[in-house]
């Protein structure tokens, strides 16, 4: 009886497998890579044409020995690691480990951990795709070269234990970008004005918002509404249009990697580590009763909302069943036309419509039964019909300026039956709009006008992150998770209540980057080498050729930055503190958190304090130092030294000035300093402070 030996990378697939494929198959796990670069120098010969030097993975050998055995004795060895690039080169890693006959060898891949898939798969097995191969080696390649040749300038120039990427630089730039946006925003005063009037007897007034005359108008002072207010009083206000329509609120796509890992956060919080575990978790099998271990997703790496026409045939049953003809889909959803989409297989989804969230519940823990019915509400959503409401504009006018007032009603929900996700509104509340008629005069029953402050752009979140990253084509759906890890154990970013702001190392490591490496932190270059990459999975660019155009000018780069940053000699900051151990002035330290104060007689003298940097001017509250502080996770801030005794803090740096309207400190935000009290409103600019100053000494 012939013999086969099927590969897995995780021993969690070996017994599902196993038992879709029967008593002549054995099945084993590589448990993951059993190859890489190695650790301890960058494993690239340079001087041989940019040759990878593999080595066999410290503690993989008994694994890699135990395969050998295996595959000596089989017929046939098939490769079923994961249906990606990574997974691909994995496959090829264990053809060239094995040693076994290349007529031997096969590669299998399967999108979803099921009975049909893993033995279509066998009866499709193909040769390894070395276009696939080679475009994982150039970016595993990128990543080393930027890693080992830039990570060391960061331990000189700052500390050790820090690290540079590709990928993860980029990341960083974006939030130290946006955190920059945030500090140098300047809040611009804005007045709101609606008119309550009644409608009818026993129904509810109807609120319009004022917009303006021709055109929409903002009103930017209080002077400005005084005036608005004065031509409106007493005027007659009429119904000057009534437009009534339906509105499509289109059904949703199923999920890709991004926008789960977006969803997942929006509604259950999870960060994006946890939701690609959990769906892990999902895809490689759960216990069923009566069915054994089944993968119950799809792939989880994926960047197409394509699915198969038997899943999309299974749903349009299981819709037509469960809800009937009219929820069923009119359209088959097309593909967006994006270039950055690799689509190499489907969309995230249930592998059996039919294992509803309620009878899974049982064999799946909280949090995979939360991620599952995400997926399972979002795929049949996706092949249901779009909701339809009722809408009603209206536009109201008095003394030359017009107001609006709109409302509508879910006449039909479609696929917002099963699914509302996080940005979505299952009905919005219905106004009595269609009573009115063209013509009719309303009685104004009340006014109010509020005052208001533009806001800054929001800190980034782990879903919003992901959501830019995947928009501007860095990385791939492989990458967010541990991109994002990266950047938060390193303690560049800090995460507090879902929002990421920058460190101290973070900005230090950030500016470094941008000084001396810009081509590496530039978003485009960093989006143009992925469309590199995805040339080379096509089997249209070598990949030999992409590392042979990359590594010179990096080197040069480094080269260049070795030589101006060792002018740039960073000495340690003597203080006026002395240490109490020695009696020496103690020197500022860089250390995973920032500062500290350390003793120059290390290691002698190990005696170690907190630092706390004056930045020159009172506190407010009490008038002893504002110093800089830092969160437990590592985010800067400006505290009273006196703290807890004084509770003053503020997340902008304070100015020395008080505010010339109301006495109160202010808040320096890129060149203009603006009063900490927001309905104060005033700002200064550090050029006519300058100024001032220099008149005065004058």
């Amino acid at each position: 009886m012939a013999k086969y030996l099927v590969i897995v990378e995780s021993p969690a697939k070996v017994k599902t497998i196993k038992k879709f494929l029967g008593s002549n198959y054995e099945v084993a796990a590589s448990n993951g890579h059993v190859r890489d670069l190695p650790k301890s120098r960058l494993g690239i010969d340079i001087e041989n044409d940019y040759e990878p030097k593999y080595i066999t993975i410290r503690g993989k050998g008994d694994i890699l020995a135990n395969l050998r055995k295996q595959a000596k004795k089989a017929d046939k060895i098939y490769l079923a690691t994961d249906p990606d690039r990574e997974g691909e080169a994995i496959s090829w890693h264990l053809a060239q480990s094995l040693k076994a006959e290349p007529e031997k060898l096969y590669r299998i891949s399967f999108n979803e951990i099921t009975k049909n898939a893993v033995k279509e798969s066998i009866k499709n097995a193909r040769e390894i795709d070395m276009n696939l191969v080679d475009a994982q080696q150039a970016r595993r390649m990128l990543d080393r070269m930027v890693g080992y040749r830039i990570s060391p300038l960061l331990w000189a120039k700052i500390k050790r234990g820090l690290s540079a990427g590709r990928v993860q630089s980029v990341a960083l730039r974006i939030i130290c970008d946006r955190e920059e946006e945030i500090n140098s925003f300047i809040p611009e005063e804005y007045w709101t004005l609606e008119q309550e009037f009644s409608v009818a007897k026993g129904k509810k007034n109807i609120t319009a918002k004022f917009y303006g005359k021709d055109r929409k108008m903002a009103i930017h002072s209080q002077e400005e509404l005084q005036q608005i207010q004065q031509e409106l009083a007493g005027a007659e206000y009429k119904v000057e249009e009534v437009k009534k329509s339906k509105r499509i609120k289109n059904s949703p796509r199923p999920f890709t990697t991004s926008t789960l890992q977006q969803e997942a956060a929006k509604t259950l919080n999870f960060s994006t580590q946890k939701t690609m575990r959990l769906a892990q978790q999902l895809y490689e099998g759960v216990e069923i009763k009566g069915a054994g271990t089944v993968g119950i997703i799809t792939y989880l790496r994926t960047d197409s909302t394509r699915i198969s026409e038997e899943a999309e045939q299974s749903a349009r049953e299981y819709i037509a069943s469960q809800f009937g003809e009219k929820y069923i889909s009119e359209t088959i959803k097309a593909l967006k036309n994006n270039k950055k989409i690799q689509d190499a297989h489907e969309a995230i989804r249930p592998t059996d419509i039919t294992r509803t969230p309620v009878i899974m519940k049982e064999y799946l823990s909280r949090d995979q039964f939360r991620l599952y019915q995400l997926i399972w509400k979002r795929f049949v959503a996706s092949q249901m019909a779009e909701a339809v409401y009722d809408t009603v504009n209206v536009k109201i006018e008095a003394a030359g300026y017009r107001f609006t007032a709109s409302g509508s009603k879910l006449a039909f929900d479609g696929f917002m039956s099963v699914y509302v996700g996080g940005d979505m509104e299952k009905e919005n509340g219905h106004i009595p709009l269609e009573l009115l008629e063209k013509g009719t005069v309303l009685k104004c029953e009340n006014c109010e006008a509020k005052q208001h402050f533009t806001q800054p752009p929001a800190h980034y979140t782990e879903a919003a992150l992901v959501k830019t990253l995947e928009e501007l084509g860095i990385g791939r759906p492989s990458t967010y998770a541990p991109t994002i890890s990266t950047i938060i154990a390193r303690r560049y970013v800090a995460k507090e209540n879902k929002n990421l702001y920058v460190t101290e190392i973070g900005e230090v490591v950030n500016a470094m980057m941008k000084e001396a490496f810009p081509s590496i932190v530039d978003l485009s270059f960093t989006a143009n080498v992925e469309m590199l990459l995805d040339n080379v999975a096509e089997g249209t660019v070598n990949y030999k050729t992409i590392i042979r155009n990359f590594y010179p000018d990096l080197e040069e780069a480094v080269e260049k930055a070795e030589r101006e940053l060792e002018k740039v000699n960073i000495e340690d900051e003597v203080t006026d503190v002395i240490c109490e151990e020695c009696g020496k002035n103690m020197v500022i330290k860089y250390g995973p958190h920032g500062k500290f104060l350390a003793c120059p007689g290390f290691p002698d003298c190990r005696n170690t304090k907190p630092y706390l940097e004056k930045i020159g001017v009172e506190c407010p509250n009490c008038g002893k130092d504002v110093v800089i502080r830092k969160t437990k996770k590592g985010r800067k801030y400006y505290g009273c030294e006196n703290n807890p005794e004084c509770e003053f803090m503020t997340w902008q740096k304070p100015s020395k000035i008080k505010c010339d309207k109301c006495g109160k400190y202010m808040l320096e935000k890129g060149n203009k300093i603006v009063c900490s009290d927001e309905t104060c409103g005033n700002i200064v600019l550090k050029k006519d402070l300058e100024e001032t100053d220099q008149n005065e000494k004058k």
